[in-house]
Parts: C-alpha cells; structure tokens; sequence
C-alpha cells in the first residue's frame, strides 16, 4: 500500500466490506477530488451502446467513409 498502511485480509469480507474499504484507501490516498477522478475512469454507463450507436450515425460505406477523410485531409492541407 502507498502510503504504508495494514493489508487486510479480504478473505471473508462481503463485497460491501470490501468495496468501503476501497474507497477509505482511496480517499485517503488520492482526496476526494483524485478519488472522484479515479472512479470516472471506470463508469460503466448505461444502455447498450452498440444498438444506440446503429441508431445515431449514418448508414455510410467504407468508401464513402474514406472520401470524406480524404476531402478533410485535403482541406487542411491546403
């Protein structure tokens, strides 16, 4: 542990247990904001972002995909 506290023995610890433990460490270690930065890294969201992903954007083809990179390239290129 990083700032040299006791390991503890989650051999028999609930997940509840174990999850408040977690936060206390992070807490402790990181502060609340660094802790809050650190959980964003791991948010699950929400949905199924696969099925909303085919409702959302265009229905394009590869080629048509690639030529409009192409123009974008072109433009800043310019």
């Amino acid at each position: 542990m990083a700032g040299g506290g006791v390991e503890v023995n989650t051999e028999y610890l609930t997940l509840h247990q174990i999850r408040v433990i977690g936060l206390e460490a992070l807490l402790h270690e990181l502060g609340p904001v660094g802790m809050i930065r650190f959980l964003q890294q791991y948010e699950t969201g929400q949905g199924d972002y696969t099925r909303d992903r085919h409702k959302l954007l265009p229905k394009r083809t590869v080629k048509e995909i690639g030529e409009e990179i192409r123009k974008e390239r072109q433009k800043k290129s310019k």
